[in-house]
Parts: C-alpha cells; sequence; structure tokens
C-alpha cells in the first residue's frame, strides 16, 4: 500500500543513540509532539557509556505505544551500521510495529523536529508516489542549524553549505550527497532496495541517495523542517561552504594527496554499489559507475580528474 493510497500510514521513526544524554529527552519531546497522528519510534543503543540507554526505556516505559527499544548488544556498530540494523529490523517487524507499508525515518538524537515535520513530509510522499507509483521514493527537507544551546547559526543549512538538491543526477550522487539522513522520509521499496548498507557505505543517508537516485525518485522540501545541532560530539556536522575563485592554488589541490582518503571512500562506495546492484542498472548508470570505479586509479591526477567529471557530468 502506498501513502497516497492510504492518507494516515503509519511511520516508523528510526532513532540510533551512542552517548547522547544531553540532547536526548529534548529530541524524544519534539517526536512525542509531532502533530502527525499515527507513528512508532524504534530506538536502538549502540553501547553507550552514559544514561542514553536509560532515557529511552523511561520514555518507552511512559509511552509504550510510541516507542520500542531494541534489546541491548555488545557490538558497537557506529552510526551507519545501527541505522543498518533499524532498517531491517522495521522490515521483519511490520505487523507487529503496526504497519501496513514500512514508511521509515531517520532520526539523529540530538535534533529538534519541528511539530509539522512527519505531516509535512507524508504529504509530499503522498504526492511523489502517486507521481511514481511502484518505485523507491524519498523525500528530505532543508535543516536550521543550530549551536549546543539552540542559538541559530544558519537559517538554511542549504544554503549554508552551497547544497545543490536539485542537482541529484545518479553520476553526482557517486561523487557528492545532497540528502541528510536525519530530514529522510524513505518509502518501503526504497528501504528494501538499500538494507542491509554494506560496509563501503560512507554513510547510511548517502547509500540511501545513491540507490534512489539510480532506481527511484527524490523530493526536495525547501524549507527547514527540524532544528540540526552542532556540537563537538557529531559524528558528522555542518561547516560553513565558502566559494572562492579559481587560482593556481585551487588548481594545485588537483596533486593534493589530502584527497586521496575521500577518492578511497568514494571508491569503496562505488564497489559496493556496484556489487549490489550492477545487474540491475540501465547501460548508461553502468558506464557511469563504471567512470567512479576510475576513482581507485594509483594515479593521483587521474581520481581527481575522475571526481570533477562526475561532479561537472551531474549537473
Amino acid at each position: 500500500m502506498t501513502a497516497a493510497a492510504d492518507t494516515q500510514a503509519r511511520v516508523a521513526i528510526v532513532l540510533p543513540t551512542y552517548n547522547g544524554e544531553k540532547h536526548l529527552a529534548a529530541q524524544l519531546d519534539s517526536l512525542l509532539t509531532q502533530d502527525y497522528p499515527d507513528f512508532v519510534i524504534v530506538a536502538r543503543d549502540d553501547g553507550s557509556t552514559d544514561s542514553s540507554e536509560k532515557i529511552l526505556h523511561v520514555y518507552a516505559q511512559q509511552n509504550p505505544e510510541r516507542i520500542r527499544v531494541l534489546p541491548s548488544e555488545s557490538e558497537n556498530r557506529g552510526a551507519c551500521g545501527s541505522f543498518s540494523v533499524l532498517f531491517e529490523y522495521v522490515l521483519a517487524h511490520k505487523e507487529t510495529l503496526g504497519l501496513s507499508s514500512a514508511y521509515v525515518m531517520c532520526c539523529d538524537q540530538d535534533d529538534v523536529w519541528y511539530p509539522d515535520k512527519i505531516r509535512r513530509s507524508m504529504d509530499a510522499m503522498r504526492e511523489l508516489e502517486a507521481a511514481h507509483p511502484h518505485r523507491a521514493c524519498l523525500v528530505h527537507s532543508d535543516l536550521r542549524v543550530v549551536d549546543e544551546n539552540g542559538q541559530v547559526l544558519a537559517d538554511s543549512f542549504f544554503q549554508y553549505q552551497d547544497i545543490r538538491p536539485h542537482k541529484r543526477r545518479f553520476a553526482r550522487m557517486l561523487v557528492s550527497n545532497s540528502v541528510t539522513g536525519c530530514t529522510a522520509l524513505c518509502n518501503e521499496k526504497l528501504v528494501q532496495m538499500s538494507s542491509p548498507v554494506p560496509d563501503g557505505a560512507v554513510m547510511h543517508d548517502w547509500w540511501l541517495a545513491l540507490v534512489v537516485s539510480a532506481f527511484g525518485a527524490i523530493h526536495t522540501i525547501e524549507a527547514p523542517l527540524l532544528d540540526y545541532r552542532q556540537h563537538g560530539a557529531n559524528t558528522l556536522g555542518a561547516r560553513e561552504y565558502r566559494r572562492s575563485a579559481l587560482t593556481p592554488a585551487k588548481f594545485g589541490r588537483l596533486f593534493d594527496p589530502g584527497y586521496d582518503a575521500v577518492t578511497q571512500q568514494l571508491t569503496r562506495q562505488a564497489e559496493a554499489f556496484a556489487g549490489v546492484y550492477s545487474q540491475r542498472l540501465s547501460n548508461g548508470r553502468v558506464l557511469v559507475l563504471a567512470m567512479a570505479l576510475g576513482m581507485g586509479s594509483r594515479f593521483r591526477l587521474w581520481r581527481n580528474v575522475v571526481f570533477r567529471a562526475l561532479m561537472a557530468f551531474g549537473r
């Protein structure tokens, strides 16, 4: 069943935690005050040494119809691995979670969602699925950037980081992700196609964006639907983008060994993608993916030329 067919489809919010006690309660409070009537929070702690897991269980006891906490594991899987576990759990437990279809929203432990975040995302999903039936679909939005104390740093994350959300062709997604995971709503088709998230993925949101750019449809809500909190413990964070003209120094970065780690990560992700999906891609995307694998070349200049070519091709 699609969101278009089920106007009040239940949504699963997947929330991994790790040493996030300082801001976790504020995030949970923001989830519990959503104006969308039907959702369930599926949480997993990743081996915290603080009170994060205890906070989850306290909230679950107070809100048993809203919050499910997965059993503790000794293994620390990291953010990407935790999201993968949660995706697979939701798919395997749709009936017990009360889901007619697995609409999944990704949630970080330290943000604050606006009360209409689920509703506006699901409204957009209904329209997207109506236009692209039976396809993988993803809805995401802008964010407002705030500091640890909630003071506004930037009204638009897109502008703050010079993100071009409408540049989402497969070629560009291979080298540049425009989807921030904590804004993402995925339909069941996308969650199925993307799970499990492989070890080679840079991050879960990039993997989702890459899959949907190859096989599905994306819609961008160009308004912030949450406060994106920046602090010293962020796994990934926001840094202001500063545009500069092409200079000899900038051109020299083509030879900079500092890019090696980036191209290695991107190559591993492209290899992982090829391993799962190469037989399902169109001929054109097979060629683009083969080009991306060129970032694994032992020649630094060639790696960086391929990177820039994919950025240009994906415009």
